[in-house]
């Protein structure tokens, strides 16, 4: 197989901020085409999860999405941080800031991109199930998030429906019900 990989000739730092960060690079293709400017998003780790509750309910959040003027159904996951030690330790501070529930049980299911053609970075998708209210959402300033419980038959018609819009959380949901053997409609 050929070797299609990129040469980075250069970098330029456009804009730098922990939400995310554009570079401006010049690369040279296998073939020896250049090709200036190629633009990076440098954005943090994610983690998603697909959270079950002791009851069997799926956490659903509702929220507003700026870039699209949108309110959507997504669900719960964000950066990891510097501070977490591992990718679960993430998921898991993740869902409790968000929903405010615990979880005893985490099954890893993948990463994914959310575009590889101009993110440099891996979101890393969850089951997490056992579920257990224990306090109320610790949410950033620039979060509101409203909490729903829904059944398997209800987040099977939000995606039929095409009500979660979210992308990679549509990827995680289709890993998730595909692992709990309950993927068709």
């Amino acid at each position: 197989m050929k070797d299609l990989r990129w040469r980075k000739i250069s970098s330029e730092y456009i804009s730098r901020d922990m939400w995310g960060t554009v570079r401006k690079d010049i690369c040279e293709t296998a073939e020896g085409k250049i090709i200036d400017p190629y633009f990076v998003y440098e954005f943090p780790t994610w983690v998603s999860a697909v959270a079950v509750t002791a009851e069997g309910k799926i956490i659903i959040e509702r929220q507003y999405r700026y870039a699209l003027d949108l309110t959507c159904y997504e669900i719960p996951g964000g950066c990891v941080d510097e501070t977490d030690k591992s990718l679960e330790e993430a998921i898991s501070r993740e869902l409790l800031e968000e929903t405010g529930y615990r979880f005893t049980r985490f099954e890893y299911l993948g990463k994914i991109s959310s575009n590889p053609s101009t993110n440099n970075n891996w979101m890393h998708m969850y089951l997490a199930t056992g579920g257990v209210y224990e306090r109320k959402q610790s949410l950033d300033h620039n979060e509101e998030i409203e909490v729903y419980l829904f059944d398997i038959e209800e987040v099977k018609k939000l995606l039929k429906d095409n009500q979660i819009v979210q992308s990679m959380h549509v990827t995680t949901l289709f890993y998730a019900l595909a692992k709990m053997k309950v993927l068709l409609y």
